[in-house]
């Protein structure tokens, strides 16, 4: 009986509806089965509503009357309305007040909205008092003086308000006449979007809200401060006001004890270091300061117990060590700073997302990872990065199984030097060597110490630190003769030749060789050691002089000349001399044959010189003798200018 009862109920109540809606050219059209149970299925912040429905716009072809509103949707649950006026609130009204509680239609959504305050509270008294649980109004205006309006809060359906782009002409009015109203509705969720607001008032006793979103207002640091009743609050979005100070701002959350989502963000929030301590509610786990005007000072306040933390779009160029101690933190937004570099986990021991894309960072430190142990993923792009030694290790840690930056390869790309700007980092590479500043200087060393053996070495074999002692001889020499040389006296060539032998083929030379060139016609003046170098002076200063005031210079050729060393001496100083002064005064005598084994390294000068030139061979037959000393003869065949009465001559 009792469910004919309702039957017959609802099926006039419909009717009712039905012939009401036709008067004011709505057509409520009804999907599924009228009596037909429909389950609900909304989420408790009142948006996005998942609900069957059948659009429905009037157009100029249904000739509606000026004051009549639009049908924007309409259906068993969910009803939309625009164009509310003054001529046809009455009438909006009067099709609430029959959505009692109990009733099929929860969402309600009024589109442009422009009647007084008192038609305003009275939509709002009916809906409270209707089935309606997500109550929504965008673009309404308020035309007359606010006036205070005693308000029923009793007996609600109502879970979410969402007021957007709310206009009040009245610019004088008595705050708790407009915000009394909103602040003691007993629901739990309330939105006021985009409304100019400027204030807001702490609910006059415990409240049941638990999400509260006031983006887009003219709200400032003295909301909510030091109000009690927000106990149940877990949300609140203040994003776009004007906040300034994060100090007042922990304050304020301080006495909300279900707070877990502060959104902060696109204020004018800073924070200077103020000696009062930052007082946060201990619930807070996820709090958004993006796009303030916050700098490294705001390390000092902040919830300790916070969990997710963005820090995006300020003015931070580092991250204090020992300051800030979150140990809950697990996630970091600090893209667009002025970071230089990546910051380490001494104060985020539970970190495991960091953000850091869009800083300053030219070479990020490649420890991270290890200070860092938890952290799963590193956002580390976008940054101007210097592509040099100090980088690859920091590549070294993507290149790795496993690796952990976000937005890998892409994103990583070189900022500096000028031709490397545009690559990305996957494709940088440095040889070890290049980078590895201890292994270069080995290297470099190694190198090094083989260039100077290899010198050494072929300076031995070469014997060119007897060339060098040799030329410093001959140099300290020359100037010396230059020095004492009188003004009017030239360098003048008194002998004929000078004879060069070993002390060991002496014989030879006395028996031979001066008895042949010094006896008979035309006898010739030869320089010997024995009898023709002046007492006092060096052997090799002596040998010097010698060879210069000699006009040729005789070398006789044996096993024992190549063993001895002032034959290598005199060879050097005569050879010298040939190049110098561009002379052909050389003659060489082989008075022995020389096995080339028996030529030691330093006389390669002599190899040459008997590879390249004539030289005189001692015969051994007697009958060819006479030509040996014809032909010595014609090789020295000079007229001194005048002799002197001093011959020289080398000793062994």
């Amino acid at each position: 009986m009792t469910q004919n009862t309702s039957f017959l109920r609802n099926f006039f109540l419909y009717n009712f509806l039905f012939a009401l809606t036709f008067w004011n050219h709505v057509s409520l059209s009804v999907e599924d089965e009228l009596f037909t149970s429909v389950s609900n299925n909304f989420p408790e912040d009142g948006s996005n509503q998942k609900v069957k429905s059948v659009p429905l716009r009037y157009t100029k072809s249904h000739q509606s009357k000026p004051n009549d509103w639009v049908v924007i949707q309409n259906t068993t649950e969910s009803l939309s309305l625009s164009e509310i006026t003054e001529d046809n609130v009455k009438t909006l009204v009067a099709l609430l007040s029959n959505f009692r509680q109990g009733s099929r239609l929860q969402n309600l959504t009024l589109t442009n909205v422009s009647v007084d305050w008192n038609a305003l509270m009275e939509i709002f008294q009916t809906v409270w008092h209707s089935s309606i649980e997500y109550f929504n109004i965008n673009n309404a205006t308020q035309l007359s003086d606010i006036e205070s309006y005693d308000f029923d809060y009793s007996g609600t359906s109502m879970k979410a308000l969402t007021m957007n782009k709310i206009t009040v002409t009245d610019l004088y009015f008595t705050q708790d006449d407009l915000y009394r109203i909103f602040a003691d509705m007993n629901i739990a969720e309330m939105t006021i979007a985009d409304s100019e607001m400027i204030h807001m008032l702490c609910p006059s006793s415990k409240s049941h809200f638990r999400y509260l979103n006031f983006l887009k207002n003219d709200l400032t640091d003295f909301l909510f401060q030091e109000c009690d009743n927000l106990l149940h609050l877990e949300t609140l979005i203040l994003q776009k006001n004007k906040f300034e100070s994060l100090l007042k701002v922990s304050f304020m959350t301080s006495r909300m004890k279900s707070l877990q989502y502060l959104d902060m963000s696109n204020n004018l929030l800073r924070h200077d270091g103020a000696d009062v301590q930052c007082q946060w509610a201990e619930s807070l786990s996820e709090l958004d300061l993006s796009s303030n005007q916050l700098a490294d000072a705001v390390f000092e306040c902040l919830p300790v117990n916070v969990k997710k933390l963005s820090l995006q779009n300020n003015q931070i160029s580092n991250v204090p060590r020992g300051v800030a101690e979150l140990k809950s933190l697990e996630e970091l937004n600090l893209a667009s700073n002025r970071l230089a570099d990546l910051p380490g986990c001494s104060g985020f021991a539970s970190l495991q997302f960091l953000n850091i894309e869009m800083n300053l960072i030219l070479t990020p430190s490649a420890d991270f990872f290890q200070s860092c142990p938890k952290v799963r993923e590193l956002q580390a792009g976008h940054n101007p990065f210097k592509c040099s030694c100090e980088l690859q290790a920091f590549i070294g840690l993507e290149r790795q199984p496993g690796g952990k930056l976000f937005g890998w390869p892409a994103a990583y790309v070189c900022e500096y030097p000028e031709g490397l700007r545009g690559t990305e980092l996957k494709d940088f590479h440095l040889s070890p060597l290049a980078c590895n500043t201890t292994l270069l200087l080995v290297t470099a060393l190694l190198l090094t110490l083989v260039l100077v053996a290899v010198v050494a070495f072929v300076c031995i074999y070469l014997d060119v630190p007897w060339y060098v002692r040799m030329t410093w001889q001959w140099t300290q020499t020359k100037r010396r003769a230059r020095h004492n040389r009188p003004a009017d006296q030239g360098a003048m060539v008194q002998f004929h030749a000078f004879i060069s032998y070993s002390e060991r083929d002496s014989p030879w030379v006395k028996n031979e060789l001066i008895p042949n060139l010094e006896k008979g016609e035309g006898c010739i003046q030869l320089c010997q050691h024995e009898r023709d170098f002046i007492p006092g002076k060096s052997i090799v200063e002596n040998i010097i002089n010698c060879i210069e005031k000699s006009y040729k210079s005789i070398f006789v050729l044996s096993p024992n000349f190549v063993q001895s060393e002032w034959c290598h001496y005199e060879l050097y100083f005569a050879h010298h001399k040939l190049f110098s002064e561009n002379s052909n005064s050389l003659i060489l005598i082989l008075l022995e044959p020389i096995p080339p084994y028996l030529i030691p390294s330093r006389y390669h000068k002599l190899k040459a010189l008997m590879a390249k030139r004539t030289y005189l061979e001692w015969p051994k037959e007697r009958s060819k003798r006479a030509l040996f000393w014809a032909n010595l003869r014609a090789a020295i065949s000079i007229n001194l200018p005048k002799a002197d009465e001093n011959s020289y001559e080398e000793i062994d």
